[in-house]
């Protein structure tokens, strides 16, 4: 059997709560259900969930290019409630798009062990394919639940889906009885 680790990104109030400074929109929030039942089955198996959590200074220089947002301690830096960490789960703050960077996830993931390491949340287009990139860096095979990402641009969240195929090796599938491999638009 194949040891497996979950990552649940930046599923924050900032970004998936109406009231976030950077809501992502009603469409990012269809996937808040697809992750939780990836939580359930993940924990289940007591195989290890993550989640990856945007936790700013007050002057961090991302804010520069965004409004201030997930700032350290704060409600937009909460995972949303639907998805609350449970007994087992892992919380890891990260300050850059990577999850990898900076923080403890890679000696996490060394001590796992993971044969593949299944990425969810938001932005598809920039701490999804980050993070999934630097995976790949580090010789991680990873799987995109397509269902448990999103994007605020479609066009923006194909190109990452794309790019995160082709170039980090990474298996697109879709969560369900009939979990499959897919192939983006362009493929």
């Amino acid at each position: 059997m194949k040891r497996r680790v979950l990552l649940v990104i930046d599923l924050l109030n900032d970004f998936l709560n109406p009231a976030g400074v950077l809501y992502c929109g009603d469409e990012a929030r269809k996937i808040i259900p697809v992750i939780r039942s990836l939580i359930d089955e993940f924990s289940a198996g007591r195989e290890p969930v993550i989640f990856l959590r945007d936790a700013h200074a007050h002057n961090d220089k991302e804010f520069e290019l965004f409004a201030p947002h997930a700032i350290k301690g704060s409600w937009g830096s909460e995972v949303i409630p639907e998805l609350a960490p449970g007994p087992g789960s892992y919380i890891v703050d990260k300050t850059r798009f990577s999850g990898l960077f900076g923080n403890r996830l890679p000696d996490m993931l060394a001590e796992f062990k993971p044969d593949e390491v299944w990425v969810t949340g938001v932005l598809t287009s920039m701490c999804v394919m980050d993070t999934t990139g630097d995976l790949r860096n580090r010789d991680y095979a990873a799987v995109i639940p397509v269902d448990a990402v999103a994007d605020i641009d479609p066009v923006w969240h194909e190109f990452a889906l794309e790019r995160m195929k082709k170039i980090y090796g990474a298996r697109l599938t879709k969560t369900g009885a009939d979990e499959q491999e897919i192939q983006t638009a362009a493929a």
